[in-house]
């Protein structure tokens, strides 16, 4: 490109150095994956563009061929998703990721591209009600059997892992019982029988959980938790190895796009850069918020990992650096005590989101899970008088002070 025809201000890129030295998660957080236009702008360029044009008929070829580095299609791939799928994939130690429209379409694909007729998929029963549709509807009628299996038993892996298996789906902590798995017993178990291990890990986050450290071979998120965090847009993500992103999930998702508008891509992009400090904050304040709720006369149980009342407190201790921005409770007086709570509380907002920076608070039964029958539900815990509470970032003291006028 010659000066005349350089738009005002344009100038060819030069890419800085490259540390020595493995950059700190909070760093990368912040600059991974950054590729600069030639305009040199601060904050990452948004592309919104369906297509990119060829400077010649063989160009565009040799890119069809995968014989150059050229974008296509923004269904392929779009250079402000790259940036959030490589820099997500710097923070969680992962060699590669896919981004996806939500937390669902993740779901949905990470564990759809491995599977076909006759194949064997095990996976914790307690877990969000639409992950527990795709398992115990969707992929029945493609001739995949699931097999459900308590979480925190041991024994009921072992008998579940006894034959050949294609995949293993885990969520934990679980939404919305918190019910915690060992990711490192479960994986080993599972790779013993050729199984891919997948941890959903929405309740963690990248920064309080990284599972491929305990054996797990792909990551699956929806980013509208935590990671964008402010109520914004839908997201989601895959991570894992390049054999994987490139053998089994690419070739799924570029047929049957779910891929992530550039937008929402950019949105999450300067999300990424406070992820780490809203998710401290959080986790610190569901602590104290739990402590509070778990003494308090009128509450029957509080279910959250970071309290040594938790049955999976060890383990959590172990996998997860705290516990969690989530937690759910059950009232004494059943449903029509929980609903007069909910009712009076005016710094918590009901909705049925989580992983906000907003505390919000819901009734699982009757919105999240209100697909399961009563049956499953109960099996899972999931009863009339139980609510399920995401803490934000406002003062612990404040939220204290809202539930304690709210429970009376």
């Amino acid at each position: 490109m010659s000066e005349s025809e350089r738009p005002w201000g344009y100038r060819e890129q030069t890419h800085g150095k490259n540390p020595d030295w493995q950059l700190h998660p909070d760093t990368e957080s912040v600059r991974a994956g950054l590729a600069r236009s030639g305009f040199g702008e601060t904050g990452e360029a948004l592309y919104l563009t369906s297509g990119f044009t060829y400077g010649s008929a063989e160009e565009a070829v040799a890119s069809f061929a995968d014989e150059t580095d050229h974008y296509l299609y923004s269904r392929f791939h779009n250079p402000t998703v790259s940036v959030f799928e490589k820099r997500l994939a710097a923070i969680e130690g992962a060699e590669l990721c896919v981004a996806t429209g939500s937390g669902m379409s993740a779901m949905f694909a990470s564990i759809a591209c491995l599977v076909s007729q006759g194949d064997h998929v095990v996976a914790s029963a307690s877990m969000f009600s639409s992950c527990y549709v795709v398992l115990s509807e969707i992929l029945p009628k493609w001739g995949v059997t699931v097999e459900f299996v308590k979480g925190s038993e041991k024994a009921d892996w072992e008998k579940a892992l006894n034959r050949p298996t294609k995949a293993v789906f885990i969520e934990t902590p679980s939404n919305p019982m918190l019910e915690i798995v060992d990711i490192a017993m479960v994986s080993e178990l599972a790779h013993k029988v050729g199984a891919t291990v997948i941890v959903d890990n929405v309740m963690a986050s990248p920064i309080l959980q990284k599972p491929l450290q305990h054996g797990a071979d792909v990551i699956m998120y929806s980013a509208t938790k935590h990671i964008d965090g402010q109520g914004r847009v839908l997201g989601g993500a895959i991570l894992g190895s390049a054999d994987y992103i490139l053998n089994q999930l690419q070739p799924f998702t570029r047929h049957t796009g779910p891929n992530l508008s550039a937008f929402n891509a950019w949105v999450l992009l300067k999300s990424l850069e406070t992820l780490g400090m809203r998710v401290e904050r959080m986790n610190s304040n569901a602590q104290a918020v739990a402590e509070f709720l778990s003494s308090h006369p009128k509450v029957e149980a509080v279910n959250y990992p970071g309290l040594k009342s938790h049955p999976g407190y060890e383990i959590n201790s172990r996998q997860m650096s705290g516990g969690g921005t989530t937690m759910s409770l059950s009232l004494k007086g059943g449903q029509s005590a929980l609903f007069e709570a909910m009712n009076k509380l005016v710094v918590i907002d009901i909705s049925n989101n989580l992983g906000d920076s907003k505390s919000l608070i819901t009734h699982p039964a009757s919105t999240t899970h209100r697909r399961l029958s009563p049956e499953i539900r109960a099996d899972l815990g999931i009863t009339d008088s139980l609510a399920r509470l995401s803490v934000g970032l406002e003062h612990s003291s404040d939220l204290i002070r809202d539930l304690e006028i709210a429970l009376g």
